[in-house]
């Protein structure tokens, strides 16, 4: 058992944070941005010089889903001021909107450069199993709900159909000018988390959202992983 699922199921927890989730998964090899967790605003300092600016910290809580509703995210940092100012802020914010919840620290991470932004989820289908799903990211998914599914374990064929079935096909190939996504990344991607899934059966549910989509690769900049009952 991975150390950050042994860490969840010692705690008696299925949600995983997510600097665990960020490490179980780079553990796999799926390209997720490097994310550590701070305690103090000193920590968040530190951490940000080893990381490189600018960077990103979001609050770390079992107890909040939505961090931006809260308050408890904070983008393009450039310094280490910056970085201890906000933490501090980002504290006393998240402790005023979510008063009753229990705040672990604050996950430094890397800021990823703009690209298209897409989902790719797990599901646990009682009949099937693991079912992927793949589609725009950020608030489009809620939106436009422009999204396609495959049960895992998926087949090279499987991962190209389920990246060109979504409606915003186009937009990842480039329109208009706009610089296209890396088609064959992102594919690479799916299989990526196929296998995952397919090696972590006490996976419930996974969400990378967003994943920023460029023309030279993806990455994943948010990640959730929740386990099954022990």
């Amino acid at each position: 058992m991975s150390e950050p699922i042994a860490a969840a199921r010692a705690a008696g927890r299925t949600l995983l944070t997510e600097v665990e989730s960020k490490e179980l998964l780079h553990g796999a090899g799926i390209p997720v941005t490097v994310s550590k967790l701070a305690t103090t605003a000193d920590e968040a300092a530190k951490i940000a010089r080893s990381i490189g600016y600018p960077v990103v910290m979001k609050v770390v809580s079992g107890d909040i889903a939505h961090k931006s509703d809260v308050g408890g995210v904070m983008l393009g940092l450039k310094t280490a001021k910056a970085v201890k100012d906000g933490f501090e802020e980002m504290m006393s914010r998240v402790k005023a909107n979510a008063p009753g919840a229990k705040i672990d620290g604050v996950a430094v991470q890397q800021m990823a450069e703009s690209g298209t932004e897409v989902i790719v989820g797990l599901t646990t289908d009682p009949q099937f199993g693991h079912v992927m799903m793949f589609g725009l990211g950020g608030i489009f998914v809620e939106v436009l709900k422009d999204v396609a599914f495959r049960i895992v374990p998926l087949e090279p064929r499987d991962a190209s159909q389920l990246v060109r079935e979504i409606k915003a096909f186009p937009v990842l190939e480039g329109v208009r000018g706009q610089a296209g996504a890396d088609v064959a990344a992102l594919e690479r991607l799916l299989l990526q988390v196929s296998e995952f899934a397919v090696a972590h059966p006490e996976v419930r549910e996974l969400d990378l959202n967003p994943v920023i989509a460029r023309p030279d690769g993806v990455i994943a900049v948010d990640a959730r992983v929740v386990l099954t009952e022990a």
